[in-house]
């Protein structure tokens, strides 16, 4: 289906039998298809970066390699055999010619978006920089929560779940569902609680699925995704989504909870969530003048 000259959904094959549209290429099938790709492929990561030596135990450079393909390739591998071999397309929103530069515009705005959001903090006296830490390793962080979940959770939640829930029930739809199950998947992370969660789901979740409505780009989500984690624990030194960060500035964070972050990081910062939602609305008004947003398969 084309909207604005986009295509934002795979379109079953006109000459497709009735039972190949729902077992082979309904959106609920690929998904399904996609996760017995993926589940095996996390495993053998596993045993190959262990087999590698690859682990926390090994050099810092070791440990980011093998949690950045421990995230990406499962991840990767499963998306291109659902869209090369069942979708039998070519994935022009993962690998396109402006790839690159669309991931350098997105690594730009998640530099400039989580600085701004440490700008805010420091105005309001809820962050202290301490020293400089010229010694940190940057590497491990660069390649796990920067590169590693970039790519890998973008793939999985924006790649998979956003445009799958979208061809079959809509925009709005898949910004709800993907949103929520990226909140959820950070409820378990150290310092979690309710309120984190709602955060996440609201400044992460609904700013990268509507940021992916309007540009059809990944590297564009996964840049930006990258930065923001990159940047809030390697440079500023604060948390990353409760996981305890080093960063080149050694900083601290006072006040309330709801102020600070609290032991989450400032992703759980009343900050943080109107700087994003405020980035969420203008990327909605931008879909809307584009006329972008999808409506259910059943009012196509």
């Amino acid at each position: 289906m084309i909207v604005s000259g986009q295509q934002v959904a795979f379109t079953t094959p006109a000459d497709a039998p009735g039972w190949q549209r729902w077992v082979v290429f309904s959106p609920f099938a690929r998904l399904l298809a996609y996760v017995i790709v993926f589940i095996p492929g996390v495993k053998l990561a596993e045993f190959a970066m262990h087999a590698l030596g690859w682990t926390s135990k090994g050099t810092p450079l070791q440990a980011g390699l093998g949690q950045m393909v421990g995230r990406i390739a499962p991840a990767l591998v499963a998306y291109l055999v659902v869209a090369c071999l069942i979708e039998r397309r070519r994935p022009s929103e993962l690998l396109s010619r402006n790839a690159p530069s669309r991931a350098l515009a997105g690594l730009a705005a998640g530099t400039a978006l989580f600085s701004a959001v440490v700008g805010v903090l420091w105005l309001l006296g809820a962050y202290h920089v301490a020293g400089i830490n010229p010694q940190v390793n940057w590497v491990t962080p660069l390649l796990m929560v920067g590169v590693g979940a970039g790519v890998g959770e973008e793939i999985m939640f924006r790649g998979v779940l956003f445009r799958f829930v979208e061809e079959g029930l809509g925009t709005w739809a898949a910004l709800i569902v993907s949103a929520l199950f990226f909140g959820v998947a950070h409820i378990f992370n150290p310092g979690a609680t309710l309120w984190s969660s709602l955060a996440i789901t609201v400044e992460a979740g609904l700013l990268f699925g509507l940021l992916y409505n309007v540009t059809r780009s990944l590297p564009l989500c996964m840049g930006l995704h990258a930065a923001w984690n990159f940047c809030q624990g390697t440079v500023y030194g604060i948390p990353v989504s409760g996981l305890k960060a080093d960063g080149w500035l050694v900083s601290t964070r006072s006040g309330p909870a709801w102020l600070s972050g609290g032991a989450f990081g400032a992703e759980a910062s009343v900050v943080a969530l109107t700087l994003c939602t405020l980035c969420s609305i203008a990327l909605l008004a931008v879909a809307l003048r584009r006329h972008t947003l999808v409506p259910p398969s059943w009012k196509r």
